[in-house]
């Protein structure tokens, strides 16, 4: 550019302005670009960066166009025109130019503002270098950088991952999983766990890789995870040839794998060897020192959670051990019922909880059925559990009513040294006759099914739990009685049958009630379905079931005398003895007279309980031989006899035998030695 024109154009008097000899040592060109002319003035390096000859360029930014593209030309004109506006003193860019070639670089650009006294922009001076190599560096260091970190992500998620993990078998899972091989660059993997001072292979790599005999090797045998536990360092095997050389023994077994590398690594837990873990590589030469580290970092990681999952282990079996030990060995044979019981731990904490079941052969034919849950789960529940389902066998067996043994267990339990309490329901079943007595301490509602196989919710009067009626002096348990028919089942169990996830009460019950209705007959098979409902659930509470159907052959038969004390102040034994006549009745083929033997008998029963000191001996049979009766005998102590009167002027009292002069067929008096007997007669059909 000569002199004359640029005075013509009034340039500033150091124009262009001189480069800086150290910028042409580092290969930069500079720039001296005149606002007020648009000029741009371009030293030869800065040509060069440009791909230009010093006659392809007139001094004009637009000549730059052939080689800047044009998102790239817009980009930089926006930026400078908001540094100019903006007020600032410089601006840099990176940007992509167009070579002679057509292949496109990177380019870095500075540039500095000059500005007049009034702040009006007037030159921009500046730097233009090459950026290709730079660039390319950088990007190397941010995959390098990337690797980094990507491996650490892969200790940090394979952690975390193994965070879950509660047994060995989940630790192998993750392991083995196509994630974490793919990201350590592995086929498969060996582990084997030192178990007694031999090591016991869990995990045995791709198919196919099996080495007969490996599964339980000495640490002293001449196998890579025998000389890492015992050198509890680990071993790197770069090539095949190193493998074959270092373990003649093993390679000839596995060659045809395809297996090119290998890293070994002891697990060790608190300075402790627990085992080793081999990493088999099928496309690799080699180990870097970082992924030497990273694989050493991860078997620390590996470590701790197979220890983790091992006491896991010892724990869920002691806790397991501890809680069979707990339930009854063995249910008795039922003479007149068929039963099934079942228990499943739960899958949280250790495995325990507080649930039993039992079964009680009580006096009489009756039997007991006990379903409970004590609060907890752990050892300390299994332990109050099995002293509480003790106790409860014991009141039972001694022939108190089950409201008296629920109230015992209750105060037995409070007086325990422990802060537990348990739910619990209780049911007596005398089944000749088919009538239960129940008893519920804060436990979920029993369920009936039908001969049909319908189901239904049976609610059951109830009272605090155990320990919590004693502490608040709330020991009354009201009695429920039911009449279990012929066929009929019932279903008692703990709440981890009803509660799943996601799911309210009325709906865990909603989906028992079903299952109950489209399960098998069989009680055995019913039992399973209902387990395998519960776990396809995903039920995560333990649970216990038991369930009792009663059998229809074991119903009163014709010629069969059924017999039932009732004590004086015994209201249960009175409604017991209701049921025993009711369920005679029906079984023997006198349902349209049921209403009428039981009123007759309930008035005789009544009369010996208020006239006489001691309680009454209720007997129902049925009498053959011409005509066909029913005989209801309710004998007592007293040998004064009883006679028919009218009712006093209240009504109240007086029409007992009237009445049952009026219902039954025929009654009478006969004496017995100490006391009488008041009986009558009704005559049934024929049975077909």
């Amino acid at each position: 550019m000569d002199d004359r024109v640029a005075g013509a154009l009034s340039l500033p008097d150091d124009w262009p302005a001189h480069p800086d000899l150290s910028l042409a040592l580092n290969r930069m060109g500079s720039f001296d670009w005149d606002l007020d002319s648009g000029l741009m003035h371009m030293d030869e390096p800065a040509l060069e960066v440009f791909d230009l000859r010093p006659g392809e360029y007139d001094g004009h930014p637009a000549a730059l166009a052939q080689r800047v593209p044009a998102d790239e030309a817009n980009r930089l004109d926006d930026m400078v025109t908001r540094a100019i506006k903006g007020g600032s003193s410089n601006y840099g860019a990176y940007f992509r130019r167009r070579q002679r070639d057509g292949s496109l670089c990177w380019t870095h650009t500075q540039g500095f503002i000059r500005r007049d006294g009034t702040g009006r922009p007037r030159r921009i001076i500046g730097i233009i270098r090459d950026a290709t190599q730079e660039l390319a560096e950088s990007t190397a260091r941010r995959t390098v950088d990337d690797e980094r970190r990507r491996r650490t992500s892969l200790v940090e998620g394979t952690t975390a991952a193994l965070a879950h993990a509660r047994t060995v078998e989940d630790v192998t899972d993750v392991l083995r999983s196509s994630q974490v091989l793919a990201n350590l660059g592995a086929a498969s993997l060996v582990m084997g766990l030192l178990e007694s001072g031999r090591i016991h292979l869990v995990a045995d790599g791709p198919e196919g890789a099996y080495v007969q005999g490996t599964r339980y090797t000495r640490t002293d045998e001449p196998y890579p995870m025998s000389e890492v536990i015992r050198t509890l360092t680990p071993r790197f095997i770069e090539t095949p040839e190193d493998f074959a050389a270092s373990y003649p023994v093993l390679w000839p077994h596995i060659s045809h794998l395809g297996i090119t590398a290998a890293a070994y690594l002891p697990l060790v837990a608190q300075a402790r060897p627990i085992g080793a873990l081999g990493l088999l590589y099928g496309n690799k030469a080699g180990f870097a020192g970082d992924e030497r580290n990273l694989l050493v970092a991860l078997g620390s990681s590996i470590a701790q959670s197979l220890q983790r999952a091992m006491l896991y282990e010892q724990e869920h079996d002691l806790a397991e051990g501890l809680q069979q030990a707990m339930l009854p060995r063995r249910i008795p044979d039922v003479p007149g019922a068929r039963v099934a019981v079942r228990y499943r731990s739960a899958r949280l904490g250790r495995d325990i909880g507080g649930d039993w079941y039992d079964i009680i052969a009580l006096p009489g034919g009756r039997v007991g059925a006990v379903i409970g849950d004590v609060q907890g789960h752990d050892t300390h529940a299994a332990a109050v559990m099995g002293q509480l389902r003790i106790v409860l066998r014991a009141y039972a067996a001694e022939g108190h009513s089950p409201a008296t043994v629920m109230a015992r267990a209750s105060v037995f339990l409070h007086e325990l040294d422990t802060d537990r309490f348990a739910t619990c329901t209780y049911a007596e079943a005398d089944l000749t006759t088919g009538v239960v007595q129940m008893v519920r301490a804060g436990h979920v509602d029993p369920a009936l099914r039908h001969v049909d196989g319908s189901c239904r919710r049976l609610p059951v009067d109830g009272g605090l739990p155990l320990g919590l009626s004693a502490e608040f002096g709330q020991l009354e348990y009201p009695v429920s009685t039911i009449d279990l028919d012929p066929g009929q089942t019932m279903i008692l169990y703990t709440d981890g049958m009803v509660e799943l996830p996601g799911t309210d009460l009325d709906e865990g019950m909603a989906l028992l009630v079903s299952t109950v209705r489209d399960g098998p007959q069989d009680v055995q098979e019913l039992a399973d379905r209902l387990c395998a409902v519960v776990d396809e659930r995903g039920g995560g509470d333990d649970m216990a079931l038991l369930l009792l159907r009663r059998d229809a052959a074991h119903a009163p038969h014709p010629g069969a005398r059924l017999q039932q004390h009732v004590a004086q102040n015994d209201p249960e034994a009175l409604t017991s003895a209701r049921h025993m006549i009711r369920a005679a009745v029906r079984a023997w083929g006198a349902k349209g007279r049921t209403d009428e033997v039981e009123l007759a008998a309930d008035e005789l029963i009544t009369n010996a309980l208020m006239h006489t000191d001691s309680g009454a001996i209720v007997t129902i049979r049925v009498l053959t031989g011409p005509e066909r009766r029913l005989r209801v005998d309710v004998e007592d102590r007293s040998s004064a006899r009883p006679r028919r009167r009218d009712a006093g002027e209240s009504g109240v009292s007086g029409r007992g035998l009237m009445l049952v002069d009026r219902l039954a067929d025929m009654w009478g008096v006969e004496s017995r030695g100490n006391g009488k007997s008041v009986w009558c007669e009704f005559l049934i059909p024929e049975q077909r």
